[in-house]
């Protein structure tokens, strides 16, 4: 499965001038949303994770996603692991569990994303998780940005990379850009303008 040629047929691989969640610029931004829009291509990709995840032998209960980015990605994982499916969200800029949502104590749960740049949404929502009694076990996108090391790949983990290093990365493939502070970016300094995409835009 060619998952970069999946993105460029969607239109989901933006070139331009980009801020990042994480605040850093980038020449490339992944637009997950024109990927999932299509339910055949989201359960293919979804089916493909799920596979590597239970070659793994990992036990799964709960696939959870960081709203907003993770939602439709999560989901469809879920489903494709036969496992519950719940999401966190942001209140007053912290992640937290809502909506009648509950996680019990030793409850095995996989944090998802579509796309994983450095981990902090996801460490975020694995600290909601645990706060209430859960475990997380591993951690899931469909897209890798490269900063962090994913399972089946030997690329290590850059020192930007948030998540721990005795839990798994599942994803689809790397994806890996430059990306540059705000005080050092070459597009920036060229005189142009870093636009948002994306969720928080």
């Amino acid at each position: 499965m060619d998952i970069k040629q999946i993105y460029l047929d969607a239109d989901a691989m933006l070139e331009g001038h980009f801020k990042l969640s994480s605040l850093n610029h980038s020449s490339y931004y992944l637009q997950s949303a024109k990927v999932l829009e299509d339910p055949a291509t989201a359960k293919l990709l979804a089916d493909a994770l799920a596979d590597q995840i239970r070659a793994a032998e990992i036990e799964i209960d709960t696939v959870c996603a960081p709203a907003i980015g993770g939602l439709i990605a999560g989901f469809v994982l879920a489903q494709s692991l036969g496992a519950r499916y719940i999401f966190t969200e942001r209140v007053d800029s912290k992640m937290a569990l809502r909506r009648g949502f509950n996680v019990h104590r030793g409850e095995r749960i996989l944090i998802c994303e579509d796309i994983i740049t450095t981990g902090g949404s996801a460490m975020e929502a694995r600290a909601a998780i645990e706060s209430l009694g859960a475990t997380v076990v591993a951690f899931a996108s469909l897209a890798n940005r490269g900063f962090c090391s994913r399972e089946g790949s030997s690329k290590p983990d850059k020192i930007e990379c948030k998540l721990p290093e005795n839990l798994p990365l599942f994803a689809l493939a790397d994806f890996d850009f430059e990306m540059y502070a705000p005080d050092d970016c070459p597009l920036c300094k060229s005189g142009s303008i870093a636009v948002k995409p994306g969720s928080r835009g």
